[in-house]
């Protein structure tokens, strides 16, 4: 029975684009290499070898490519803690502490494809955002410098001046590989939507472009953010933007649905005619003439018998066939008098009830910069937590013009103030939907003197978690007493999912061998190796995990690496004293004890055999084993269960 190896890496985003490659061309690798060459010559036509070519590009951007596919040595580690998470056992919903761009590739292979919309406000580039300072050589450590979780030795926040001469070349930096990484996680007909200002609007556009591409951007949604005018400026901006992109064309139409159907709009349809199918507007029966076909000119018969021909340089919108068919269903309406101009009938009680969205985003209906700063005051207490947040107005409208999106998992990595959760829990209270939402979030400190620091608030973080807290309590008690007033015979709203899981991002709990450390400087400058500190080195290393680190971080480890929804059910069984996790009802289970002996596996054994998942992983720790003959038995007992040859994982 073969044996599978855990390592501490996220997925490998370059390995798997060559593995992709393989597959449409196997011709062209070769020991995991690519021969750009004969690449090219399959391609034929479709190269463009010229050397002037429209192209978009800046210092620094062959980095940043290879930053987004280098794999990640850090993981997530959950805190279930009440003073941080919320109603654990039971919410699908995250919460994650940590730099997005290590995050996003740590999500790769748990969420990958799984993610139906992504809302983003990432900094504006206005001269005192802040820009995330990306480390190339160990990012997780880099993390913990900038956010204070080591000594202060090394770069800390800072801001993106106009000053400095890499001023747009570092917000470009900063957006293309977590643009590049969010790309990945979106299902087939997903949808981004990122908030911008002039500042960084026409890159943006470009750089989506590159990463999406052309041919799936969808709209640039002009935002009203303000209602009143500023008198202290030279022209007075008054709106923003929200850039939207789908990842794939063929499944626009899918990604995007309907506005929402107001009172107004359903005030006109009217019933003129007492038609049994209910009210109905109607369109004109006519198309332009280079629309149409030669079956779409002739002379129309009316049910009075007047003669009708198609305006000229137009025709009619149906063929003859079809239009006497729908006259004869009564679908074509002629006017009161059976002598107007021939419309075809819209009834409300087909199809699907809405409008074509328009890019024109009004502040009457989606709110503003101000109704999003109120909102956020109302649930602190009068503390102003932040000064120009979104409301969650906006977003809840941008989830509703998203096609399938009541079970949809919603992604914001630049969360702030985590309007984009209060939004999901609203849309769900308000049309009993399931969405669940991941906030990603760098603890930034709150800067002294805001108001925010002032109530106690050290980082951004703790307000967005709060702001969850608070919103969901409220929404939660505004169903509550909805349902209380209910008449007879109707059904109460539920409470949606109110709780968050918090992840934080760390260095990976599985220790990392190296014996750098036992090699010393001589007099002569030379590096000698000293076995005393190699001995040392060893002995720390025979330990599998960090110090410090419980069996529930490293189960969370597992589930990640091993692509497992975060939110699946985890429940943990005791055989003869030892610890087993079941994640998903037992389609993974993980033992990390010390000494396992047989009677371990025949526990798992029955709880397979109980909880009968369709597929079953198990995993050890590679030195748990209380002997080789035991960990050579303990395969056997699984193996003779069911578990499949390489199910068998140690770490």
């Amino acid at each position: 029975m073969t044996e599978n190896n855990l390592n501490g890496q996220s997925l490998n985003i370059l390995q798997e684009n060559i593995s992709a490659l393989r597959q449409l061309f196997p011709e062209v690798c070769c020991e995991d290499k690519v021969d750009f060459n004969k690449l090219k010559q399959l391609l034929g036509e479709y190269v463009d070898d010229s050397k002037e070519r429209y192209s978009f590009t800046w210092n620094g951007k062959g980095k940043a490519l290879r930053l987004s596919q280098t794999p990640s040595l850090g993981t997530l580690r959950p805190y279930p803690e009440e003073e941080e998470s919320k109603n654990w056992d039971t919410t699908q919903n995250m919460y994650i502490e940590g730099d997005n761009l290590e995050v996003l590739k740590l999500l790769q292979k748990s969420y990958h494809g799984k993610i139906k919309m992504i809302y983003i406000d990432p900094p504006y580039n206005t001269g005192g955002d802040f820009v995330y300072p990306d480390d190339f050589s160990d990012s997780i450590e880099n993390y913990k410098r900038i956010t204070g979780q080591v000594d202060d030795e090394g770069r800390k926040l800072g801001t993106n001046s106009e000053a400095n001469g890499r001023y747009h070349t570092d917000w470009l930096n900063m957006m293309y590989p977590r643009l590049r990484l969010a790309r990945n996680l979106l299902t087939d007909n997903g949808i981004i939507f990122i908030s911008a200002d002039d500042n960084e609007i026409g890159n943006l556009y470009k750089l989506c472009c590159e990463v999406f591409g052309d041919a799936n951007f969808v709209a640039n949604f002009i935002w009203e953010k303000r209602k009143t005018r500023e008198n202290r400026k030279i022209i007075s901006v008054r709106h923003d933007y929200v850039l939207c992109f789908v990842k794939n064309y063929e499944f626009r139409s899918e990604a995007i649905g309907l506005d929402i159907m107001t009172e107004d709009a359903i005030e006109r349809y009217k019933n003129p005619d007492n038609d049994s199918r209910g009210v109905w507007t109607s369109v004109p029966a006519i198309a332009q003439a280079g629309h149409g076909t030669k079956s779409q000119f002739y002379t129309l018969t009316t049910p009075n018998g007047r003669k009708v021909d198609p305006p000229s340089g137009s025709c009619w919108r149906y063929t003859q066939t079809k239009m006497e068919e729908a006259i004869a269903d009564n679908r074509i309406w002629f006017g009161s008098d059976g002598n107007g101009v021939p419309r075809i009938k819209k009834f409300l009680t087909e199809g699907k009830q809405g409008l074509t969205p328009e890019t024109l985003l009004f502040a009457d209906n989606v709110g503003t910069n101000d109704s999003g700063k109120r909102e956020l005051v109302s649930l602190f207490d009068e503390i102003a937590a932040f000064e120009t947040p979104k409301p969650s107005t906006l977003i809840k409208y941008l989830q509703q013009i998203c096609n399938d999106s009541s079970d949809a998992i919603i992604l914001d990595f630049f969360s702030g103030s985590a309007t984009t959760a209060h939004a999901v829990m609203k849309l769900n209270a308000e049309d009993g939907g399931n969405r669940k939402f991941i906030c990603v979030q760098l603890p930034e400190p709150c800067a002294e003197g805001t108001e925010a620091a002032k109530a106690g608030y050290k980082t951004i973080c703790e307000i967005g978690k709060e702001r969850i807290r608070r919103a969901g309590e409220k929404i939660k008690a505004e169903v509550e007493e909805q349902n209380a007033q209910i008449m007879l015979g109707e059904e109460p709203k539920q409470v949606p999912d109110i709780g968050f899981k918090v992840f934080k991002l760390d260095n990976s709990n599985l220790k990392k061998w190296s014996d750098a450390g036992a090699y010393i400087q001589n007099e002569k400058g030379e590096l000698e190796f000293d076995m005393d500190k190699f001995q040392t080195i060893l002995k720390d290393t025979v330990g599998n995990f960090l110090d410090g680190r419980s069996e529930l971080d490293v189960v969370y480890e597992i589930m990640l690496k091993m692509g497992l929804d975060l939110t699946y059910p985890l429940e943990q069984h005791s055989f003869e004293g030892k610890n087993v996790y079941s994640v998903g009802f037992g389609a993974l289970m993980i033992c990390l004890d010390d000494n396992i002996t047989a009677s371990v596996a025949e526990g798992m054994v029955s709880l397979y055999q109980e909880l009968a998942p369709n597929v079953w992983k198990a995993v050890f720790k590679d030195n748990g084993f209380a002997s080789d003959s035991a960990k050579t038995n303990i395969k056997e007992i699984l193996k003779c269960a069911g578990l499949e040859e390489d199910a068998f994982i140690t770490i």
